[in-house]
């Protein structure tokens, strides 16, 4: 074979890497992807800074990325050095008067602004918020009812009931990631805790998002015989949670999903955010990573 023929198949094969990579950046170029950050990736400094990177890179690339930051195990540690005892039901926290104050702290506070900073030491420029900024998450106070119909009071807990996308639209159209804490303003203005789950989906929805993405600390979504789920249906979630086979944390996730999907989100992915790299594996490779929640 001649070096010319070499070289002609060299070029060729460049040019079907290049064709492909372009062909998975375009229908995202310019489209917002809403991303949930929490559990291990938040943990560990080295998925720490590798999410950081992804977001920066993802930003350069042309995707619009707004991310949504959660901190359950930060607020655990913060309330055992105060003396008090997490207690959750139904996956969300139970927020007393107290408890909302550490949680305003640690993620309004100490998450927000390490995450805007990591992600600008990658060279990409972040805003931190909470939803009481500008009034951007409004919400109203959730209960839990339980299986037997006994409603709870979860205290300070809030469910999303409207979105104002400006202030996140006037931050991206201006080349910003918007980093946001999983708070909103209740119906007599105070600050109400809010599942970072459920804000995700209705912020992706809120934005017109094409994907939400839910980093988690599991490989995916486990059916009936535990194993991960790679396709599953709302309909069949919802199954599995009055089952019983989904439960806990989860089950915010995939309200959130629903939530997204109805709303008008193009796809909706549960995925392990322990895996380095994961969101650039799930926006730019076809790779069968994580659980595709679809309607």
């Amino acid at each position: 074979m001649g070096l010319s023929t070499v070289q002609e198949r060299s070029a060729a094969a460049a040019n079907t890497r290049s064709a492909s990579v372009q062909g998975l950046l375009e229908p995202l170029h310019g489209q917002t992807v809403v991303i949930k950050y929490g559990g291990a990736a938040m943990e560990k400094p080295g998925l720490r800074n590798l999410f950081s990177r992804d977001i920066a890179l993802v930003r350069t690339l042309g995707v619009e990325p707004v991310v949504v930051h959660g901190g359950g195990p930060q607020i655990d540690r913060m309330m055992k050095r105060l003396g008090k005892s997490p207690h959750f039901i139904g996956g969300l926290r139970v927020t007393d008067d107290e408890t909302m104050e550490i949680v305003e702290m640690v993620l309004a506070g100490s998450i927000n602004k390490e995450i805007v900073g990591a992600i600008a030491a990658h060279g990409a420029r972040a805003v931190g918020l909470c939803g009481g900024d500008a009034g951007l998450i409004r919400a109203s106070r959730r209960t839990c009812v339980l299986p037997d119909g006994k409603e709870i009071d979860l205290g300070r807990v809030g469910d999303v009931t409207a979105v104002d996308a400006e202030p996140l639209r006037l931050l991206q159209d201006n080349g910003f990631v918007p980093v946001l804490a999983p708070l909103g303003v209740g119906p007599h203005g105070e600050l109400l805790n809010i599942n970072a789950d459920l804000v995700a989906g209705d912020v992706a929805a809120a934005l017109n998002a094409v994907k939400v993405i839910f980093l988690s600390d599991v490989p995916a979504i486990r059916g009936r015989d535990g194993r991960p789920l790679r396709r599953v249906s709302v309909a069949e979630l919802d199954n599995l949670r009055r089952e019983g086979v989904i439960e806990g944390g989860m089950l915010p996730k995939i309200e959130a999903c629903a939530r997204a999907l109805k709303g008008g989100v193009g796809q909706a992915y549960v995925v392990d955010g322990r895996l380095p790299n994961a969101l650039l594996l799930k926006l730019f490779t076809h790779t069968g990573l994580g659980t595709e929640v679809v309607l």
